[in-house]
């Protein structure tokens, strides 16, 4: 356990470490800087395939946690650049019995660092799109209720994810892309953007189930300050 921590952590987390120390070296060439902060809610998304023969099986997501980020980005030319969150996010799953009356609910609280190119139109105002990878660190799963388990032992349900015997994964990973609308004020920028993202990691370590796969909305604003000016 204390290994894989280690590796996740590595991955994860020094990767960000690197990329900031690239893009603050890289701007004393022909660049700016602008660091700020992001917040808003998210929407996530989870369906699971409980074993090979049965179709994937859709539960509800978990609606409007709340989002935070520090955000560092850095533009090469006029209309492209690079960005970079560390962010607190939150997602998770709530599934319904047959009946609808009792439900199992649990949360993922992860940091996700999602490192991003941007391409801009305009000036003043912009509209801009973002695509890259993302990574990110499991920090805590909690099981919020517990109300029912699986009618047939061989076609499982969603398990437990906060419990001590359950061990969860904790390295996240996927691909990020948003798109959205910024108006410059002088050194100042506000931008309202909505990001989707989709998960190739996921969280089952002992194959209770057969696959599982989660998705991200975010609805966010943002406020930057050039501190880095372009030469």
């Amino acid at each position: 356990m204390k290994s894989y921590i280690q590796f996740s952590y590595y991955w994860a987390i020094k990767p960000a470490i690197l990329l900031l120390i690239l893009v603050i070296s890289s701007s004393i060439a022909e660049a700016q800087t602008s660091i700020g902060i992001r917040g808003g809610y998210s929407y996530s998304g989870m369906k699971y395939r409980p074993i090979p023969s049965i179709p994937d099986q859709k539960v509800h997501g978990i609606k409007q946690e709340p989002v935070y980020a520090l955000v560092i980005e850095h533009f090469f030319k006029d209309h492209a650049g690079v960005e970079l969150n560390v962010q607190y996010l939150t997602t998770g799953f709530i599934e319904y019995n047959a009946e609808e009356t009792l439900s199992n609910e649990t949360h993922f609280k992860y940091l996700k660092i999602p490192f991003l190119s941007n391409f801009y139109f305009g000036r003043s105002g912009r509209f801009h799109i973002k695509m890259g990878p993302h990574f990110g660190k499991l920090i805590k799963a909690t099981d919020i209720r517990r109300e029912f388990e699986a009618e047939n032992a061989a076609i499982p349900i969603l398990p437990t994810y906060g419990q001590p015997e359950d061990n969860p994964k904790r390295l996240m990973y996927g691909l990020t892309a948003g798109a959205g609308i910024s108006k410059v004020f002088g050194l100042s920028t506000l931008a309202a953007e909505v990001r989707a993202s989709y998960e190739f990691g996921r969280p089952e370590s002992q194959e209770r189930i057969f696959d599982m796969t989660a998705t991200n909305l975010e609805f966010t604003l943002s406020y930057l300050f050039q501190v880095i000016k372009r030469k």
